[in-house]
């Protein structure tokens, strides 16, 4: 399996639009974040997991020439406004593409992109709705497990994946889905920055509970211009816990 971070920023991305903080002003390419998404590479099945506006430039930084599936944690923007450019994988594979979802977040897409749903429109993206609840399904061969959490007072899923799991937007993660994650040889957890927010894990948050569920590596993700710079967070992480960032590569 081979998983690549598409984005790890927040929904602003980093750097912030007028913002002159050290982050957003550095330049060293690991504080340089787009909206939060990941590439896996499984059993010659090529998945993305959420679909937000940088979508399309992170397809093409990565030269992602698949997509099988997508994966979508819930119905923010930040993780679905950039839907619309799965037709170029339409017209190249000359395919619909599969989208896994809450039937609330499929709902949302019909009213965020009504045009995709109606069959006389010829240019719409060509897309299969498959709703989802939480228990683990079959994307052809290949189980997929959601995992259940809060965002705020929205629910969200992570997914796992083989020995990965992917938990992004949420700042609480009931310990009755924890036995999902067990085993995992990776997780990868939001950590929004070092204050308290109502609706994501902060770094300390994010650290303790990589601490409970104990998996050997640990990433972080959907990191704010708060979180610090980049070299200077993660030197100062407990072994086996790092920020990802962009472009990251990590192979299990």
């Amino acid at each position: 399996m081979k998983i690549t971070f598409l984005g790890t920023g927040t929904s602003q991305g980093v750097p912030i639009i007028n913002c002159d903080c050290p982050v957003c002003k550095s330049l060293d390419f690991r504080d340089k974040r787009l909206r939060c998404s990941v590439h896996i590479e499984v059993n010659g099945k090529s998945i993305v997991i959420d679909t937000g506006p940088d979508f399309r430039q992170q397809v093409l930084r990565e030269s992602i020439h698949q997509l099988d599936a997508i994966l979508l944690t819930h119905e923010h923007k930040d993780h679905i406004a950039g839907l619309d450019d799965v037709r170029g994988y339409n017209f190249s594979l000359n395919k619909n593409i599969p989208i896994y979802a809450r039937q609330r977040v499929i709902d949302r897409l019909k009213v965020e992109f009504p045009y995709a749903f109606a069959e006389d429109y010829a240019g719409r993206p060509r897309i299969d709705t498959i709703p989802i609840s939480n228990q683990a399904f079959l994307f052809e061969d290949l189980e997929i497990v959601p995992i259940d959490g809060m965002h705020g007072g929205m629910p969200c899923f992570g997914f796992r994946i083989e020995n990965f799991t992917y938990i992004t937007d949420m700042n609480e993660l009931p310990e009755k889905e924890w036995d999902k994650i067990a085993g995992s040889k990776v997780l990868v957890l939001n950590a929004l920055h070092h204050k308290d927010h109502y609706s994501h894990f902060t770094l300390k948050e994010a650290l303790d509970l990589a601490k409970k569920l104990s998996i050997p590596k640990t990433y972080f993700v959907h990191m704010s211009h708060h979180m610090g710079l980049h070299g200077q967070v993660d030197s100062g992480l407990p072994m086996g816990i790092h920020l990802a960032y962009d472009g990251l590569k990590i192979e299990i």
